[in-house]
């Protein structure tokens, strides 16, 4: 996998690359700021990009910018968006429009090789991933009237790794069941929450989380 890593901060740049070439991932470029990400990305084509959402110059949003401009005009490389807040709206900008091949994470993760190249490789395969520190903030918020508690247990514990990103595979995987069983709970859980069962694997993230968020 050759990736190019763009965060502004040297240290945690250089972090993230140690990371990423101790696990045997090819770091073929380290930027600081959108403009050499996009120009590394056009010309090198990269299978993934590592972006920090705040960058130069105005350290607000120029990662989820790039992010968006990247999967418009090369679709075939992943992006992993890094963030140090715990917000549930930057998740659901990152992801809107192009959630395929798209996924966004905590810097606080970034530094455990096996979630980074996880993260990665889910991303390259086509999925969409999200920290799973949000989905169980979304899921833990209080509601005056909380659908949540139409769900039995494992439901919910389905409806979380779906907001995640998995697949029914993945999520058999997880919790060691067969695809025909997680399947049956996916259906029960958009059933109960009255969300549409028919979108594919990545709209149906957007779907849990625009509910979850609701």
């Amino acid at each position: 996998m050759r990736v190019v890593v763009a965060e502004d901060v040297m240290l945690t740049r250089e972090g993230i690359v140690h990371v990423l070439e101790e696990a045997g991932i090819e770091v073929i470029a380290e930027v600081a700021d959108p403009g050499a990400l996009l120009r590394v990305v056009s010309t090198r084509q990269p299978d993934a990009a590592l972006i920090d959402i705040r960058m130069p110059p105005t350290h607000t949003d120029e990662g989820i910018v790039a992010a968006r401009q990247i999967r418009e005009t090369e679709p075939e490389v992943g992006v992993l968006v890094l963030s140090q807040f715990l917000d549930s709206g930057y998740a659901m900008e990152v992801l809107e429009g192009h959630p395929e091949r798209t996924g966004y994470l905590l810097k606080e993760r970034i530094f455990d090789g096996a979630v980074l190249v996880d993260a990665l490789n889910r991303v390259m395969e086509g999925e969409t991933v999200v920290d799973p520190t949000i989905v169980t903030r979304l899921l833990g918020r209080r509601r005056l009237e909380d659908p949540l508690e139409r769900l039995t247990p494992r439901e919910r514990e389905v409806l979380s790794l779906v907001a995640e990103g998995l697949s029914n595979k993945g999520i058999a995987e997880r919790l060691v069941v067969t695809e025909r069983t997680v399947e049956a709970h996916v259906t029960q859980v958009f059933l109960k929450l009255g969300l549409d069962g028919s979108p594919g694997s990545h709209r149906r993230v957007l779907a849990v989380l625009a509910f979850l968020r609701a």
